[in-house]
C-alpha cells in the first residue's frame, strides 16, 4: 500500500535541507564553498582565484552565511571565510541516508 504521509522525521529532514540545498544549487555559491573547503578565503581571494566580480561574490558569500554553510572572522580590515564543517556534514549525512537505504517492499 503507497504512503499519502512523509513520516514526521523525513518531514523536518526535508525542511531543514531545502535551504542547504537551495543555497548550493547556484553553481557560483558551490564553486565558493569547494573552494572554501580547501582554504579559507578573502573576498579578493575568491574574486581572484574564481575570477568572479566582487559584488557577485559579495551576494553569494551573503546567501551560504546564511544557512550556515560559512563562518566569517574579521582580519584587519577584512573578512576571511569559512567552511562550517558540520553545517556541511550534516546535509551530506542525511542525504547519504537516500544512497543507502532499501526501500520497503521491494523486490531485492
Amino acid at each position: 500500500m503507497p504512503r499519502t504521509h512523509a513520516p514526521l522525521a523525513s518531514l523536518a529532514d526535508a525542511r531543514t535541507l531545502v535551504p542547504v540545498l537551495k543555497a548550493i544549487s547556484d553553481e557560483y555559491r558551490l564553486a565558493i564553498l569547494l573552494t572554501l573547503a580547501r582554504e579559507s578565503k578573502t573576498v579578493v581571494e575568491l574574486t581572484e582565484e574564481l575570477a568572479i566580480a566582487q559584488p557577485l561574490v559579495s551576494h553569494h558569500l551573503r546567501a551560504l552565511r546564511e544557512v550556515g554553510l560559512i563562518s566569517v572572522t574579521p582580519e584587519g580590515r577584512s573578512n576571511r571565510y569559512a567552511v562550517c564543517c558540520d553545517a556541511v556534514a550534516d546535509p551530506i549525512r542525511l542525504l547519504s541516508g537516500i544512497a543507502t537505504a532499501e526501500p520497503e517492499n521491494q523486490p531485492r
